[in-house]
């Protein structure tokens, strides 16, 4: 059973993970720049109210990945799932129209 403490933590995970990221692309990541000047300079962009000697660094983030969670999620993505059925059986349950659902080991149609 999950404590409190775990369903807040999942809540904020879920939040976290449904807020926007966004990737602004203004010069290469051989430059060094160090404060928003410099920054706001190679965007072609105005300082606003930050001093123009105010410090910045480079934060690189993960890549968001998104697994799929259904059938339909895997098909319409472009993957195939195999559910084994018996020994060297398996179904496609994302099989299209006109593919062999049952399938061998290799993904090649059984044949009865």
């Amino acid at each position: 059973m999950a404590t409190s403490l775990q369903l807040i933590a999942l809540g904020v995970a879920i939040e976290i993970l449904a807020m926007p990221v966004y990737d602004y692309f203004s010069h290469s990541m051989n430059v060094e720049v160090s404060t928003w000047g410099q920054l706001c300079e190679l965007a072609k962009c105005e300082l606003g109210e930050t001093p123009e000697d105010a410090p910045v660094r480079r934060l690189l983030s993960a890549p968001r990945l998104i697994k799929p969670t259904s059938d339909t999620d895997y098909k319409s993505q472009g993957f195939s799932k195999y559910v084994k059925r018996d020994e060297g059986v398996y179904e496609n349950v994302t099989a299209k129209d006109g593919e062999s659902r049952i399938v061998n080991r290799e993904g090649k149609p059984i044949k009865d």
